[in-house]
């Protein structure tokens, strides 16, 4: 099986496929390397697709300690794997967790992204909810830990985010839902308790934020209420941002909705490669 190993010797399992330029896939909480194989499936027919699982989901390591699945060590994972492989630089497509990752390491090294999808990105962003949402993922850590996997799809499965994928694709669902309660208990208590819960909200990044000029492009589902106001945000800070809201749509847009993300990606990229994904023109913007 292919690992890459990381600073604090963490191994990250991954997969990879095709030739050309780069896309670097990053999971979200309830996904794992194989969430991405519509993805990989689709993109590897151009492109040299990677996915991998994040530190606490099998077959990557487990650590033992909370303090190794802060922000900051899931962000340099990423880097990591585009370290083993020897890429300078990757198109970085992230989905909630793996959006927030992706951002990060564009505001740290830019130099390694040569664009950034963020989608589902977001959860905990409102100031009047933080609190709120920070006290849920540690209670919701607590009974991972106590309750094992059928915790972890109980409580993961079935937030609002995700019924809209449940009602217009049930079978798709089960799959996801199965593949969720097959997640370790301890790595998924201790990703949701000190990255969900303890990494800043996006709103504390804003200046940084605002110098970016990657191509960017958000994505959200216009019934992932949680989602929609960072998306929102992060359009309004970005110069060099779009945003593309599916409709009749919730969490796990890449699951969910996969031709049209697929689409939406393709289109994007294309742009962006070929230099036409540029800053908003200011004539465009009302005073």
């Amino acid at each position: 099986m292919p690992f890459a190993i990381t600073k604090d010797h963490v191994q990250l399992y991954y997969e990879e496929v095709g030739d050309g330029t780069p896309i670097l896939l990053l999971h979200e909480f309830a996904g794992d390397y194989a969430s991405w194989e519509p993805q990989m499936r689709a993109f590897a027919r151009g492109h040299r697709c990677i996915s991998y699982s994040a530190r606490g989901y099998t077959p990557s390591h487990i650590p033992d300690n909370d303090t190794d699945y802060d922000y900051h060590h899931v962000r340099d994972d990423a880097i990591a794997i585009l370290d083993h492989l020897r890429i300078a630089a990757a198109h970085f497509v992230g989905l909630s967790m793996g959006a927030y990752s992706a951002l990060q390491v564009a505001l740290h090294v830019p130099s390694r992204v040569l664009s950034l999808t963020l989608a589902g990105i977001g959860s905990g962003f409102e100031a009047d909810r933080l609190e709120a949402y920070r006290a849920r993922c540690r209670a919701e850590a607590d009974e991972f830990e106590r309750g094992g996997a059928p915790e972890i799809t109980k409580l993961a499965g079935l937030t609002p985010g995700r019924i809209p994928f449940l009602v217009k694709d049930p079978r798709g669902f089960r799959d996801f839902h199965d593949a969720l309660g097959e997640h370790d208990a301890n790595g998924a208590a201790r990703t949701m308790r000190n990255f969900q819960g303890a990494r800043p909200p996006l709103s504390e990044f804003k200046e940084a934020i605002a110098k970016l000029s990657l191509p960017t492009l958000i994505i959200v589902g216009d019934e992932d209420d949680a989602c929609i106001e960072a998306s929102l945000f992060l359009k309004s800070q970005i110069a060099s941002s779009g945003l593309a809201m599916f409709p009749k749509s919730g969490h796990a847009l890449n699951l969910e909705e996969p031709a049209l993300f697929n689409e939406t990606l393709e289109k994007f990229l294309a742009l962006a490669e070929a230099g036409r994904w540029g800053p908003r023109d200011p004539r465009s913007i009302r005073e």
